[in-house]
């Protein structure tokens, strides 16, 4: 998978794109512990061990669904963050109306939903030294083509192609989120 159309000036300008892993997330701490650089963007299309929030599994069992995590090194008050997933989860939404004509919908604080079941979700998470926020790190797993679901999820669980039959083209929409995310996060804070 290739950015090329990422018009950003460091979120994604130092990615990875993995066939199969245990998991974006457990991969950009990794990566933050080699001192991987702000911005560093972590894309996979098979998750054998994904994060949900509240120790919570997420499936990316199935090809083609959008899934990845990112790293912003920063010095802030964790203040300046406040209500950060949730404008994630707009930025989300935005792209889904604004390029698909689609109309989804966010349950606080991390969920994305269609018909009050699960689509998406973000996990946020920091690295805090004192009131400052040193690094911030966001999963975001979307069911953009997932056909098959488990028992444990499928009354609760559902994807983009199930509910509305269109295919999703996962670069340009890991690229618009990183455009548009990068803007709002430069009004927030002092980058490190």
């Amino acid at each position: 998978m290739q950015l090329i159309n990422l018009n950003t000036n460091f979120i994604g300008k130092n990615s990875y794109y993995y066939e199969k892993i245990d998991s974006t997330q457990s991969e950009i701490w990794r990566l933050y512990e080699k001192d991987a650089p702000s911005g560093t963007l972590v894309m996979a299309n098979i998750q054998t061990n994904a994060h949900g929030t509240k120790g919570r599994i997420w499936y990316t069992d199935e090809e083609n669904n959008i899934a990845f995590s990112f790293l912003i090194r920063m010095d802030c008050n964790i203040k300046k963050l406040d209500g950060l997933t949730l404008e994630i989860a707009q930025i989300i939404i935005n792209i889904f109306k604004e390029v698909y004509n689609i109309e989804i919908f966010i349950k606080e604080p991390n969920d994305i939903v269609y018909k009050n079941k699960k689509i998406g979700g973000i996990l946020t998470q920091t690295k805090i030294k004192g009131e400052n926020v040193k690094a911030l790190v966001v999963g975001i797993g979307i069911n953009t083509s997932k056909t098959k679901f488990n028992k444990e999820i499928i009354d609760i669980a559902t994807s983009i192609k199930k509910e509305f039959n269109i295919d999703i083209n996962i670069e340009q929409f890991i690229e618009e989120f990183c455009i548009r995310f990068e803007k709002s996060i430069l009004e927030r804070i002092n980058l490190k």
